[in-house]
């Protein structure tokens, strides 16, 4: 049984975005559903399998993240089948909301997209181009009590989280990428993955007053990728760009929208706790920068940073359909302060 093929058959169709494993968040903590998910997933696995998933809570391999394609540390999903293979989708589920969980598989769909796509030796291809290729670990053991990680990695996602107490403590970095963003197979057959997220954000640019666009528009050139790939740590530097505050009610709402599709990812109390956060340190300091065109296909990029969190947005190879995005935690990732 292999983890995404009833997935990857819709892709080929366009037709993405039906869940394998059906699940509601319910009312219990995701703190609480994270121990029983990685500890029902724990005990699914066999001597092999553990060794390849676990790790002491302080090793070094718990920072280092990265969302290109490359050799990883972990268990990959294609070694699993059975009750673990559906335990190690039920520890996804933990981490993410419906609408998470179906972006995340979404993303892991679009390596069998790029393997049909790519030129080359089939099995070079398969071998770099594998939606099961997604690696799961354990940092620590999974406990109401003490703390633990755990993480899920492979290309284009990247999902980390450290849970203290029985209580999530930390959720960033929180990495979504898309390559091919857009699909089509004809008239009324198209998929677009991340969309939102891009069309929000130059919505608010493109309604720009000319003395808005002076602030918000930062240069008609973006940058490869976004700032921090693979760094612990995000980089942060002073605000650029339109404050929320100088926006119009219009602009206002469209921001409050694309916050809302990057917060809508987690958990619905890591998803409110996140929102307390920025509205507690003030919605009138979150600025949007643009960089690039604003037309469709137009390579780009923008930034949306408040008080207490970044989003780095880039989407400028393959003729803008290859999307790199990233929500990070200002006062540290990995339950790591940032100055530290």
């Amino acid at each position: 049984m292999r983890s995404t093929k009833p997935l990857i058959a819709f892709v080929v169709m366009a037709a993405m975005g039906t869940l394998l494993w059906a699940g509601a968040e319910g009312d219990v903590p995701s703190g609480e559903r994270m121990i029983a998910a990685a500890t029902k997933f724990e005990n699914s696995l066999n001597a092999k399998q553990r060794s390849k998933a676990e790790f002491q809570f302080d090793d070094e391999e718990r920072l280092n993240w990265h969302f290109i394609p490359r050799e990883r540390k972990g268990l990959p999903l294609k070694d699993l089948e059975g009750e673990a293979l559906k335990a190690a989708h039920n520890l996804i589920q933990s981490g993410l909301s419906d609408a998470g969980y179906t972006q995340a598989l979404d993303v892991m769909s679009l390596e069998e997209v790029v393997y049909l796509l790519e030129q080359g030796d089939r099995q070079e291809r398969r071998e770099r181009r594998d939606p099961d290729k997604y690696y799961l670990s354990l940092f620590g053991k999974p406990n109401p009590q003490g703390k633990w990680g755990w993480r899920l990695e492979g290309h284009h996602l990247s999902l980390n989280f450290v849970v203290q107490d029985g209580n999530v403590v930390s959720s960033t970095p929180e990495f979504f990428g898309a390559n091919p963003g857009y699909i089509s197979a004809g008239p009324g057959r198209e998929i677009r993955v991340l969309a939102a997220e891009e069309d929000f954000a130059r919505q608010i640019v493109n309604i720009s007053t000319p003395q808005q666009l002076k602030t918000i528009w930062i240069s008609e050139k973006a940058d490869r990728d976004i700032r921090g790939a693979g760094e612990s740590q995000p980089v942060v530097t002073d605000p650029i760009g339109l404050a929320y505050r100088d926006m119009s009610d219009e602009q206002q709402k469209l921001l409050s929208a694309l916050l809302s599709e990057y917060l809508r990812n987690m958990p619905q109390d890591i998803s409110q706790q996140r929102h307390a956060e920025l509205k507690a340190a003030g919605l009138d300091d979150i600025t949007l920068a643009w960089w690039g065109g604003r037309e469709r296909n137009e390579p780009h990029a923008y930034r949306l940073q408040g008080p207490t969190f970044i989003v780095e947005y880039n989407n400028t190879q393959n003729s803008a359909n290859h999307i790199h995005s990233i929500w990070r935690n200002l006062s540290g990732d990995f339950d790591v302060a940032r100055n530290q």
